[in-house]
């Protein structure tokens, strides 16, 4: 009876063991292939007036923003969810947006990632925005 219970709490322990092992592998994949996206530039002077939200998501970081836009300016940008783990650092993108008026800005250091959906799901708010 012995036996059968700890060659069941084996195989259980294997099988989670396993579902980590892929999961994280598939982490991994996604955090690499968002490494290689590039932010697509917006040209403001095609933007029309008004709020647009947006969207981007690579296990294990999301974000969903909301963009206005004024004159064919970025006048504010509101981060209404951040799935971040460790990247909430890279909320502070959103006022360099701003700022320069462009998606080509740096990514925070130490932020990389979640920097990067932020930035994209900013593109994709302003994707179908224009005149």
């Amino acid at each position: 009876m012995k036996k059968k219970v700890v060659i069941i709490i084996l195989v259980v322990l294997l099988v989670i063991v396993g579902i980590g092992f892929v999961f994280f592998k598939r982490v991994e994949s996604n955090l690499n292939a968002l490494s290689n996206i590039e932010v697509p530039v917006i040209d403001l002077a095609d933007l029309n007036d008004g709020i647009y939200e947006g969207s981007y998501g690579e296990i294990p970081v999301s974000a969903k923003v909301s963009v206005t836009v004024k004159d064919h300016a970025i006048t504010d940008i509101q981060i209404i969810e951040h799935l971040n783990g460790q990247g909430a650092p890279a909320e502070v993108i959103v006022d360099d947006v701003i700022e320069a008026q462009s998606l080509q800005v740096d990514v925070i250091t130490g932020a990389t990632y979640s920097s990067k959906v932020l930035l994209l799901a900013i593109s994709d708010a302003l994707s179908d925005v224009t005149e």
